[in-house]
């Protein structure tokens, strides 16, 4: 699964960490072709219509095989301190 993960990472499919709204799929979407999320939530609604049901299956599939982006402030390992 970590290929899966690190794959989709190196084509900029990740979840963010900001501008979610459920999981951060669309929102992932949107950054990797460059548009607002309002307008990828707005398409995958509108597919809803032309291809009913198939939003349910996709939306939890990229939920799981699309990475969730590692927040900026990510702690180090640092040693204990000596005394």
């Amino acid at each position: 699964m970590n290929a899966v993960h690190d794959s989709m990472a190196r084509q900029g499919l990740v979840r963010p960490q900001d501008g979610r709204m459920i999981a951060g799929v669309c929102a992932g979407l949107a950054r990797r072709f460059g548009l607002d999320p309002w307008i990828a939530r707005l398409l995958f609604v509108l597919i809803l219509f032309v291809v009913p049901g198939s939003q349910i299956l996709i939306y939890p599939v990229l939920w799981f095989v699309m990475p969730a982006e590692k927040p900026a402030w990510a702690p180090t390992a640092t040693p204990p301190a000596s005394y």
